[in-house]
């Protein structure tokens, strides 16, 4: 029998204007009202998908890069996902919702205090995104911005923190004896004095304990410090790599060993791959996409570079194309990751026009290229990762209705005839339906 594979939505655009640059947008959705998104939500519940994960970026980015991360909303605005979340919890009652949370934002006990409160309205369907960002270090305080690595131990320290914070209820804490009109036991409560490197402060935490399992914990840092990170913390991965089986298994050989190390089970994490496929009615259009794709002109390189300079907050719109991409551009703040997303393994002394020319080029399902084809190709793409062993995968794009529609109209009806997604959710929220099969 197939194996079921897990399914999220990876919202690209954040909590931001939704179909911008696309002929959708005349569907005229206000993106800053909660309609459009809970219409969205309600069909990735009804797809089967375990859940959403919203992009964010606070900040606007360096002042060198505001205007072209802001020119297209390809890096801003976004309004605060936290803040979108009861209104997708609201509109639902299986899907799990994942805002992108930076550790530098907030201190530990407000995060604490209102990810619980929000695990216990959306009956334990919460999840939390824990990006690393430092380029918005700016914004939150005046002290000097961390480095890579250090970025990452600071989120440790906040998470360990934050998960201090949670338990500090002891088991017999919460009593609620209407008889002895005792409602908790002060006396089960843990002091939690914490003095770390980046965060000090007292608890106990002033909100419930969770009895049905914690916020999931979501990472999507691909470096070998945030492959380690998630490993040690999270309980899916969000995975950025080729899908080819060499890749994909040593890809997740490295979390699960950084879960072993850290004394969890391989199995306590999923590992999700994001795609972002394009499916056709037939593999004819298929084909026709694909070789329009081949040879992109000036013009359609300068769109991706516009959007490769928002992501990596850094202008390649004013480099020349035939010159080789120098990385020393790209100071520390920016993901390691990305950068090896753009320059691949095409060497120093590719010109920038190599690199922008891969990113618009479009393979087909069928042979493996890319990802491009039919419901029934992208199907027996999602069969053969999980005969690799994989958990999932997750979509990715904008949370228009059109744009979900257009990707999961033919496809849902294919998985769900293959054995591939599910049909029916978990009791007990998100932990429970990752942790299903």
């Amino acid at each position: 029998m197939t194996r079921p594979q897990h399914f999220g939505w990876f919202l690209a655009r954040g909590f931001g204007p939704q179909g911008w640059g696309y002929p959708a947008l005349d569907w005229d959705y206000d993106w800053t009202r909660p309609e459009i998104y809970q219409e969205a939500a309600r069909t990735l519940e009804q797809a089967g998908f375990d859940l959403v994960i919203i992009e964010d970026a606070p900040s606007m980015g360096s002042p060198e890069t505001i205007d072209i991360r802001v020119r297209h909303a390809f890096g801003g605005p976004k309004h605060d996902p936290l803040l979108l979340a009861p209104y997708l919890f609201q509109a639902t009652k299986h899907l799990g919702v994942v805002p992108t949370v930076n550790p530098a934002a907030s201190l530990p006990y407000t995060s604490a205090r209102q990810f619980a409160t929000l695990q216990h309205l959306s009956a334990n369907r919460l999840g939390l995104n824990v990006v690393t960002d430092t380029g918005s270090a700016r914004h939150f305080s005046d002290a000097a911005q961390l480095g890579h690595d250090e970025a990452y131990d600071r989120a440790e320290e906040w998470l360990d923190s934050i998960r201090s914070l949670w338990r500090s209820w002891d088991d017999g804490a919460l009593v609620r004896d209407r008889a002895t009109d005792v409602f908790a036991d002060g006396t089960n409560m843990r002091r939690v004095q914490h003095r770390g490197t980046h965060f000090a402060f007292d608890g106990p935490l002033n909100a419930l304990p969770f009895a049905d399992g914690e916020p999931a914990i979501v990472s999507p840092g691909g470096s070998g410090r945030g492959l380690g990170f998630a490993g040690a913390n999270s309980d899916v991965q969000l995975a950025l790599a080729p899908l080819h089986e060499a890749s994909v298994r040593a890809y997740r050989s490295k979390i699960h060993d950084a879960a072993v190390a850290a004394g969890r089970r391989p199995e306590d994490i999923k590992i999700l791959f994001a795609i972002q496929p394009v499916i056709t009615s037939s593999a004819e259009e298929a084909d026709r996409i694909v070789a329009a794709s081949a040879h992109p002109d000036d013009a359609a390189l300068v769109q991706i570079a516009r959007k490769q300079s928002s992501d990596l907050e850094t202008d390649l719109t004013s480099l020349d194309l035939d010159k080789p991409l120098d990385l020393a551009i790209f100071g520390p703040h920016v993901s390691r990751g990305s950068i090896q997303r753009l320059v691949g393994d095409r060497g120093e002394d590719a010109p920038l026009r190599a690199h922008l020319t891969a990113l618009v080029r479009a393979g087909r399902f069928s042979d493996r290229t890319g990802f491009v084809g039919t419901a029934e190709e992208f199907a027996d793409v999602i069969e053969e990762l999980g005969e690799w062993g994989n958990d999932g995968v997750l979509l990715w794009g904008d949370f228009h209705p059109v744009s979900l529609h257009r990707t999961l109209d033919e496809l849902v009806p294919v998985l769900r005839r293959r054995g591939i997604l599910r049909r029916e959710y978990a009791d007990g929220g998100l932990q429970a339906n990752l942790q299903a099969f």
